[in-house]
């Protein structure tokens, strides 16, 4: 458990909160690509870490992050007009550019203009794998520019989504980092059946709760929930948890036309703060070789991130807590442990139900939670660093080449010697085509 005083301390994200200063350190994710796609197209509001903020691309292309409210008489820059290389405030015509200079004054005639002297707040941004990013610290401390294996691949062979979740971005965290609840609340009742989950049939479910492995790191930590199969043999599933807000977790698909063969996918999560009962969760995925990712495969039907199941204009779930997140009472029976359409449908459920803020000193928590424990002492500490005046962890380029694996381990073989090696890969090799049989089926 933590004391309430801790709990708020690492909860709370807004401006000149103690862990708004650290999230400050690192760029953040904040749009897709796709939503200022056009040139003097739509503005986009965007929140994060307790700022509203505007986003706009120019008549050149040029990204722009503002204040969302106009200096002057703090009017929604939403309603502007994104025009000629600026967004032109459309109460009395005042205009800034993408660095928040104000170059024009429509109300004020030209020997009086101050348009010079006013400036508003504005962010850097970068695009980089389908992704508009951007850094809100000191820009002395901005870090090297984002480099996950997912930027650097082509288009087709990466996926990325994203679904706003209406609970504080760290129970969003911890629901996404704890590995034992997988088999359970993600459990399909039957092999096989309409609706998608962890088939009965699994090694995930076949070898019960996991006993949780746990390395620190200089960017976090990795760690493996390893269950022992009946038949023999250990089903390893190990990720990392990058602070403050990514996770890397195993993820492969199905290769068409060939059920007996699958291929692995690198895959992970963001949890970025809006406010803080607010947050971005983001989903990535990416392919190696010569296999783009599919067109049905971007739905994310099984997952429940897709456009079957988020709104994406909004980007809000269509089952949500005012509709009880679609629960089924007769599917619960029958064909999923939990009634819900959709796993990480499922997760947004649970860690909304628990309020927007849960109290966490009323937990009680056990050796399963060990990830849990863990990511909150490095956030607390990450916390202490950033008022000392130092670097928090995971602001270099050391991990944007880790993976997260999966795989059935022998008995009599160390995990650690055949899977740390593919967490780390040094060759291509590692990361094509395997046999089923050493992966966990598709949830």
């Amino acid at each position: 458990m933590l004391s309430r005083e801790d709990n708020e301390l690492i909860t709370r994200t807004g401006p000149g909160t103690a862990m708004g200063e650290v999230l400050r350190r690192y760029w953040m994710p904040i749009l897709l690509e796709r939503e200022l796609a056009e040139p003097d197209g739509e503005p986009v509001r965007v929140q994060a870490l307790g700022e509203r903020l505007v986003a706009f691309r120019d008549t050149e292309g040029r990204i722009g992050l503002l204040d969302e409210f106009c200096p002057h008489r703090r009017v929604s820059l939403w309603l502007g007009r994104n025009e000629e290389c600026g967004l032109r405030c459309v109460y009395h015509g005042w205009k800034y550019d993408v660095d928040g200079n104000c170059v024009d004054q429509m109300n004020e005639p030209g020997e009086n203009s101050f348009a010079d002297k006013v400036h508003i707040k504005h962010y850097p941004t970068l695009e980089l794998g389908g992704i508009v990013w951007t850094f809100m610290g000191p820009a002395e401390k901005m870090p090297p520019p984002p480099s996950f294996a997912f930027t650097r691949v082509p288009a087709s062979h990466r996926h990325v989504s994203k679904v706003i979740e209406e609970c504080s971005w760290l129970q969003a965290l911890e629901g996404g980092i704890d590995t034992s609840h997988v088999p359970i609340l993600h459990r399909a009742l039957v092999a096989n059946g309409k609706r998608p989950g962890v088939d009965p049939r699994s090694p995930f479910v076949r070898g019960g709760p996991p006993t949780l492995e746990l390395d620190m790191t200089d960017y976090g930590y990795r760690y493996a929930g390893i269950r022992k199969l009946p038949e023999g043999g250990r089903y390893v599933r190990a990720y990392h948890y990058i602070v403050p807000f990514t996770q890397l977790r195993p993820q492969q698909l199905r290769l068409v036309g060939a059920p007996d063969r699958a291929r692995e996918v690198d895959a992970g999560h963001f949890w970025v703060p809006m406010d803080d009962h607010t947050c971005m969760v983001w989903n990535f995925l990416h392919s190696y070789g010569e296999e783009p990712i599919e067109d049905e495969e971007r739905r994310e039907y099984g997952n429940g991130n897709g456009p079957d199941h988020v709104d994406q204009t909004t980007f809000r779930a269509f089952r949500n807590a005012r509709n009880h997140w679609g629960i089924d009472r007769a599917a619960q029976k029958t064909e999923t442990f939990s009634g819900i359409e959709g796993v990480n449908a499922q997760d947004r459920a649970v860690q909304e139900s628990m309020g927007a803020i849960v109290d966490r000193s009323e937990e009680y928590l056990g050796p399963a939670d060990k990830a849990i424990i863990a990511m909150r002492r490095l956030l607390l500490q990450s916390v202490q660093t950033v008022q000392a005046g130092g670097s928090p962890p995971a602001v270099d380029t050391s991990y944007y080449d880790l993976r997260a694996i999966e795989r059935i381990v022998p008995d009599g073989e160390e995990w650690r010697d055949s899977v740390l090696p593919l967490m780390y890969p040094a060759a291509e090799e590692n990361l094509d085509i395997i046999p089923a049989d050493r992966v966990l089926a598709p949830v």
